[in-house]
């Protein structure tokens, strides 16, 4: 038993502690007791200081008249200690996220420390401009004159932000704090209860930096469970923050919309459904078959399935025998690479009932694999009416990709393409379907530095747009 957990004394069951980060200050208390989402793992947690939690707007923002380029430093520092095999706070995040999380170890060991590459330089900066026309709004008063003579002043003022962040993917915490950072926010991390420990690694890593400094003093890490009223309504107001950055599932979302009203926005990064679309090019060889199956299978298991733009359904413009030839080395596929992550979870009970259903219907589906957690892939006519998901893809047959197209919507976040040749043709009618990417197929982890972020500029929505008008220039 490490200095991490104790244990309950009426069950001796393991309790693992979560402490909390507020505004510089680590917190470490087992007050409260709650359960993580996916294994019902028990952790402990202290008592939200809600007083604490808030920077009063009588208060500039600490980062405001910081340098973005000092603070892209800072990042880039604290993205090196978090490289750093022998740093404490991310070996002691990962020991007690493993057992509260779906995902195994070696897993959340390369998410953490992979995590960290987002903290680079060039990235960081080329985010930045991609967001704003005039990246010195960040930093200073933009003068303006409009054609009638009139002056004025613009800047992208620091927000005050809360950020819902998801227990899918422990690295959108370093994305997270990057970006709240390069606002110059005051950031609340609102933790999910499977990771309730990265955030906090993180932010333990910037002030064993420098305790002092801005950033440091600007962000505050805490779980509460989400629909807790005796918490959000205190919180979720428009005399403490300006928005809610919101990532995650329908309940997530639900808890924080009847809070919404003016002075206090959303910003959500709704729950999304990423698919595969395979033309016919792909049977013109054993070849092309093999490739398109290969790269399909890397799109269904980015993230083991668990991330939103891990595929779920591949649509195969193809024949029924042409299909299921692709979809047993699409299957041989997903079962190698489950198979080097060591990720056995088997299928919930709900998902396998379904799947064994399916079984019976030799007519309508195939399906190839168990229910086992070792990889399947069900074929069928029509996409299949539950979420695949835990290596679970489903291939849906169609004469055409254009009869593919209606079945995306504004849930669709990427579409993986093949043969790459053919995308042109079909991203204006993905887009008007709602999709917000379009990528070769192979590539739906991966993105293009600076690009939208579900149809937005991110870092654009979450500043508070401040205007400073000064009357009409005299005429010279």
């Amino acid at each position: 038993m490490t200095t991490a957990e104790t244990r309950n004394p009426e069950t001796a069951e393991a309790v693992v502690s979560a402490p909390f980060f507020l505004r510089g200050e680590l917190i470490e208390r087992d007050d409260l007791t709650h359960r993580s989402r996916d294994l019902g793992v028990t952790f402990a947690t202290p008592t939200i200081d809600l007083d604490k939690a808030v920077h009063p707007r009588t208060e500039v923002p600490p980062l405001l008249n910081v340098p973005l380029a000092e603070i892209i430093d800072f990042l880039v520092e604290t993205g090196q200690r978090l490289r750093d095999p022998h740093n404490p706070f991310v070996q002691d995040c990962i020991d007690r996220m493993s057992s509260t999380h779906i995902l195994p170890r070696g897993v959340l060991e390369a998410q953490v420390k992979g995590a960290a590459s987002f903290l680079d330089k060039r990235l960081l900066e080329t985010i930045v401009e991609q967001n704003f026309p005039d990246p010195r709004a960040l930093d200073e008063w933009i003068p303006k004159r409009d054609f009638t003579g009139r002056k004025s002043f613009v800047r992208a003022f620091a927000p005050r932000l809360i950020h819902v962040l998801p227990g899918n993917s422990p690295g959108v915490a370093v994305k997270s704090i990057a970006q709240g950072a390069m606002v110059k926010a005051v950031n609340l991390f609102k933790m999910s209860s499977s990771d309730p420990f990265t955030t906090v690694a993180i932010l333990r890593t910037m002030a064993d930096l420098d305790p002092g400094h801005a950033i440091v003093k600007s962000m505050s890490a805490v779980y509460w469970r989400g629909g807790d009223d005796a918490v959000e309504r205190t919180l979720y107001r428009p005399q403490y923050f300006d928005k809610i950055v919101a990532w995650g599932g329908g309940d997530a979302i639900n808890n924080v919309i009847k809070y919404l009203g003016p002075g206090f926005q959303l910003v959500s990064f709704d729950p999304k459904t990423s698919i595969s679309m395979v033309g016919r090019q792909a049977f013109d060889s054993d070849e092309a078959l093999d490739t398109a199956a290969e790269l399909a299978a890397a799109d269904v298991m980015v993230l083991n399935q668990e991330a939103c733009v891990a595929s779920r359904f591949v649509f195969v413009e193809a024949g029924e025998d042409e299909v299921d030839r692709f979809g047993q080395r699409l299957h041989d596929r997903i079962v190698a690479k489950a198979a080097d992550s060591g990720d056995t979870r088997p299928l919930d009970r709900d998902l396998r009932e379904q799947i064994d259903m399916l079984t019976l219907l030799d007519d309508e589906f195939r399906v190839f694999g168990k229910t086992d957690g070792t990889g399947l892939v069900i074929r069928s006519d029509e996409p299949v009416d539950f979420h695949p998901i835990n290596k679970t893809a489903n291939v849906v047959r169609v004469d055409s990709l254009d009869d593919a197209v209606k079945y995306v919507n504004v849930a669709t976040q990427t579409v993986g393409f093949y043969p790459f040749d053919r995308m042109p043709d079909y991203r204006d009618r993905l887009a008007s379907g709602g999709a917000q990417r379009i990528v070769h197929l192979g590539e739906a982890g991966p993105s293009t530095i600076g690009n939208p972020h579900d149809a937005m500029y991110p870092l654009h929505r979450f500043v508070h747009w401040m205007a400073h008008e000064d009357g009409v220039e005299a005429p010279q």
